[in-house]
This record gives structure tokens, C-alpha cells and sequence, in this order.
């Protein structure tokens, strides 16, 4: 593919006045690929803000940028006009400080985080190694505060961390995320395997009835977001509601981590999913309204058409 003028000065546009530019699939809120999504992660772990294109909403550019910076894949980071790299590179230099340096931020801790791996988990790890020299256990814990285990050779600039004889390798995401960390081995009606309890991982959502609601917005002590369709809204809607749209969406993101906030939409199963998002990004006030808008208009305010 050749790249024509207007695809160049679009890519240009965005690397010559910007920063720090992320080429991805999908947006820093809903990474379309696993790739992307750690090149998110990592970024987002050192800085708040930066330029992000979604190549998918561009065919040009999804095609355009290959060529421009002569690399094959996507993700691309730029910082300063120059192209960085793909996923694997945004990592490794997150993982031995270059990143921070190349930003111009302060290095990182990399205070190895206090963990327990208690003996019936420490066993079974043991276990699991035998046979497999050279090979280390790697800890990782993402964004959304999913954690697994792997064991691969180590990279040499991995926080490591040490309980009842095991060494446990970590990304410096992971190592911060992960202070505190009890790591066991239970038996359960699913079977046995590893248990890790996370201490810094936020709240889980809660359910909220729909009285707790009624009480929450007369006292004005909660901001309520709902995530069905402006159609939907328009149908049938509780006063003081917001639609969840783009411009809602960044206005609560900007918003006090504790800030109240429940979700609603018409039966409580899609707002879970909107209100786990904002739980994972660190909100430690976040309620699901239980039953929806449905429950409301059965239980609180029957002028609020049912369909």
C-alpha cells in the first residue's frame, strides 16, 4: 500500500502535535484486543492523559500507519513524533523504567510488595515447577484486577517477591497492585486450585433496591446514570438521570473516585456491566440498581410507565 498525502498529514496531524499518541483497536475504555488492551494498561499506569486513535474507526489510518512508521501490527506508540513500538516494547520499557524516563516522570517503585503464599499453596506451586528449570513464576494482575498465574523464563527486570520459599515475578503494575496479597490453595464445589485475595481491589459493586435509591436521590447523595437508549429515556425515566453517553462518560471519569454513583437501566443486567467499568477504574462508590426501572415504576412510582 502506498500512503497518500491526506492519510500522511492525518497521521501527522496526531504525532507532530501530540505528545504521546496510541494507535489501537478500540478505545482506552474498551480495547478491542488483548494487545492493545495491555498497551493501555501500561500507559495508564504512568500517566492520565494522552492522544488515542482507534484505527478501526479509520480504514486509511488503520492501514496508513503500518506503512507510515514501517511496523506491521498494532498497537503503535508515539511519543515525540517517533514511533516507540507495539505492545511488547510499551512493557518491557514500563517494566525497566525507560518508559518513565522517556516521559520525563519520576522513576517508579519498585519496592517489592509484601505477599503471603501460604504452605498448602506453596506446595502445590513447587509441584507444578518440578522438571521446569530456568523457568519462574510469573504474577500478573490487569487493570480490571483479573489475576493469573504463568510460568515462563524471566525477563531480568521483574519486582520479585518471596513467601514460604516461592519467588513470585511481577510487572511493576502488578507489583502495586498487589501489596498485601494472600495467595492459597482451597477445595471448593468447583474443584481445588488457587485462591488469591486481593486487598487494594475496589469494592465490588452493590446491589441497591429501589427504596434505597428513592432515599439516595431525595437526600442528593448519589448521581444516577442510566444506560439505556435516549429512546428508552424517553419512555420512561426517573428525574434526575443522566444518559450515559460520550459526553456524560467523560464528565463522570473526571469526577472524585468515592463519588456516589448507581446505574439503571430496565431490569439491572446491562447497567452491571456499566457499573463493573467504572468500578475497575478505581471507583469505590459504584451501586447496580437491582430490578431497574421496571422495579421502580412496580415499587415506587407507578407513574412511571412499565413495558
Amino acid at each position: 500500500m502506498e500512503l497518500n498525502d491526506a492519510v500522511k498529514d492525518k497521521i501527522e496531524d496526531y504525532v507532530n502535535n501530540n505528545k504521546v499518541v496510541l494507535f489501537l483497536k478500540g478505545t482506552p475504555q474498551q480495547p478491542m484486543c488483548g494487545f492493545s488492551a495491555k498497551t493501555v494498561a501500561a500507559l495508564d499506569s504512568v500517566m492520565p492523559e494522552y492522544v488515542a486513535v482507534n484505527v478501526l474507526d479509520d480504514a486509511d489510518i488503520r492501514e496508513g500507519i503500518k506503512v507510515y512508521g514501517d511496523w506491521p501490527t498494532i498497537p503503535q506508540l508515539y511519543i515525540d513524533g517517533e514511533l516507540v513500538g507495539g505492545c511488547d516494547i510499551v512493557l518491557n520499557m514500563l517494566n525497566s523504567g525507560e518508559l518513565h524516563q522517556t516521559l520525563g516522570m519520576e522513576q517508579p517503585d519498585r519496592t517489592a510488595p509484601d505477599i503471603t503464599v501460604t504452605p498448602a499453596a506453596a506446595e502445590k506451586i513447587l509441584e507444578a515447577m518440578e522438571g521446569h528449570e530456568g523457568i519462574g513464576l510469573h504474577f500478573q494482575i490487569d487493570a480490571n484486577w483479573s489475576a493469573q498465574f504463568n510460568l515462563a523464563p524471566a525477563q531480568g527486570n521483574e519486582i520479585v517477591s518471596e513467601s514460604n520459599g516461592i519467588k513470585v515475578l511481577m510487572d511493576i503494575a502488578t507489583a502495586q497492585r498487589a501489596r498485601d496479597a494472600v495467595i492459597d490453595w482451597v477445595s471448593s464445589m468447583q474443584g481445588e486450585g488457587l485462591a488469591i485475595d486481593l486487598p487494594l481491589a475496589p469494592a465490588p459493586v452493590r446491589q441497591m433496591t429501589v427504596q434505597e435509591l428513592a432515599e439516595e436521590l431525595k437526600a442528593g447523595a448519589i448521581t444516577l446514570v442510566d444506560v439505556r437508549s435516549g429512546d428508552e429515556l424517553a419512555r420512561a425515566s426517573i428525574e434526575g438521570a443522566q444518559l450515559l453517553d460520550k459526553e456524560t462518560m467523560e464528565q463522570l471519569e473526571k469526577l472524585p473516585k468515592d463519588t456516589a454513583i448507581a446505574f439503571l437501566c430496565h431490569h439491572g443486567n446491562s447497567s452491571m456491566g456499566a457499573a463493573e467499568y467504572f468500578r475497575k477504574q478505581g471507583f469505590t462508590n459504584v451501586s447496580n440498581v437491582a430490578g431497574g426501572i421496571h422495579a421502580w415504576s412496580m415499587e415506587i412510582d407507578s407513574s412511571v410507565p412499565a413495558y
